[in-house]
């Protein structure tokens, strides 16, 4: 990881500028010079070659140098999001037993958005254990359907993927300023956001703070050419009263969830210009891109260098260097090089791959089969409902987000009942204020935690 991060830094002049935020831009050389100071403070603590560290920063520069420094050293970086409570941070330490842990302090809640700087404290955990495979980045799946897996990414992999990015069309270039709304705890924003934008000569540009007045006073100030970020976002976005005049924005692309329909839709109608998709997953990176958004309602070709399969209506990614899977989670998706994604898709003879949902969203209900994914699109397409979400228990129940003067649940079932065949028609409905999340924001479609959901007071 040590001669990557070197790679990066080398591919352009230290002087342009690389972390943009507020009023502070701060160079390629400035963000290394700090690597390395940072990187002897981690010497001290005795983390070296084969270091195992639990990462805990909120997005800021301070993460970025923190994570940048431990790769210089050789460490194998376990990257958590700093929304976890610490139960749940430390039923990954237990799992993974990490040498080190690398934390920010701070006096109350955590900024949503991204920040200069955090004091963080290092401590040393006598019971950790060394790294004992070739892994520098470990990630932990979103958790939205079960435990979180531990999953492993190698040098070579992140290169490969860096390398993918640079061979897509229409992404950011040298010169160029990304406004970077993705979180960079997660792979798109870090991945295609900081690795790549080192590698390319792009400027990162952050908001002060995460609401739609704040990204457009940002992408007015810094003259962006480019907006990564979640389907979350952008549907922020649209709802904004005014929108300035953006001369230099040429794209946006959505990343970390399935767009729907509509919010492209919104979109284009809104900006003048269609919404880009990036699909891809914790375990591979990136596996298909189109920044102009023109493969709708499909995510586009195949990334360079990924190749995909559809195997009995699922889609199949190739991994022939072995599976991404440590402490021997989920190795059922992997096999004979082969990874699962549990999407199920089609591509055509062009190569674009078109998400048909999850292909454990397949219900059966008196014999029949019911796509949960299809009864969610359509409550979806009710005006004042703002996310759902549909699971089976015994029979389908849907739980819904909507404002205050929102629907009432009899009115959303007679919206399904006009739109949907009797047997998949959810039998419960749930109207709340707003869904649960995970900690990088997807929804959650646990029975429990949506449950409780409905029993937290409003």
């Amino acid at each position: 990881m040590r001669g990557l991060l070197e790679e990066l830094f080398d591919a352009h002049p230290g002087g342009l500028p690389y972390l943009v935020h507020g009023g502070h831009v701060v160079s390629r050389a400035e963000v290394r010079s700090a690597v390395a100071e940072e990187a002897k403070v981690f010497c001290g603590f005795g983390i070296g070659d084969g270091s195992t560290v639990l990462v805990q920063v909120p997005p800021s520069r301070t993460q970025v140098e923190v994570v940048f420094a431990l790769w210089s050293l050789g460490a194998q970086v376990m990257l958590v999001d700093h929304r976890l409570a610490p139960a749940e941070v430390d039923a990954l330490r237990s799992l993974c037993r990490p040498e080190f842990t690398v934390r920010a302090m701070a006096g109350g809640r955590f900024a949503m958005a991204f920040q200069p700087a955090y004091e963080v404290v290092t401590e040393h955990h006598r019971d950790g254990e060394r790294a004992t495979t070739g892994h520098r980045l470990i990630q932990f799946s979103s958790g939205s359907t079960g435990q979180p897996k531990v999953i492993g990414r190698t040098p070579a992999s992140l290169a490969a993927e860096v390398e993918r990015f640079t061979r897509i069309d229409g992404m950011p270039e040298a010169g160029e300023r990304l406004l970077l709304l993705s979180s960079t705890a997660h792979s798109f924003g870090l991945i295609a956001g900081l690795l790549h934008s080192l590698r390319a000569g792009v400027a990162v540009v952050f908001t002060r703070r995460l609401s739609a007045k704040d990204v457009f006073t940002t992408a007015e100030e810094h003259d962006v050419h480019v907006i990564f970020g979640t389907p979350f976002h952008y549907e922020l976005l649209t709802t904004a009263k005014s929108v300035p005049a953006l001369p230099s924005l040429r794209a946006a692309v959505s990343g970390g969830e399935l767009m729907s329909d509509g919010l492209a839709e919104a979109f284009l109608e809104r900006f003048g210009f269609r919404l880009g998709d990036s699909y891809g997953t914790t375990e591979t990176g990136v596996i298909a891109m189109d920044v102009s958004g023109t493969s709708r309602p499909a995510v586009g070709p195949a990334a360079p260098g990924i190749v995909v399969r559809v195997n009995h209506g699922e889609l199949e990614v190739e991994l022939p260097d072995g599976t991404p899977y440590l402490r021997g989670s989920d190795v059922d998706r992997y096999s004979a090089g082969w990874l699962r994604t549990c999407d199920r898709a089609e591509q055509d003879e062009h190569g674009i791959v078109r998400l048909l949902g999850r292909s454990d969203s397949l219900v059966v209900i008196g014999g029949l089969k019911v796509d949960l994914i299809e009864v969610e699109s359509v409550l979806r397409q009710h005006p004042r409902i703002t996310d759902v979400v549909v699971i089976h228990v015994e029979s389908i129940e849907a739980y819904v987000a909507a404002a205050e003067d929102g629907p009432a649940a009899g009115e959303l079932a007679g919206w399904c009942r006009d739109r949907l065949a009797a047997y998949k028609v959810p039998r419960l409905i749930r109207v709340l204020p707003e869904l649960p999340r995970t900690s990088n924001g997807k929804l959650i479609r646990r029975t429990q935690a949506l449950r409780e959901a409905v029993s937290q007071p409003s």
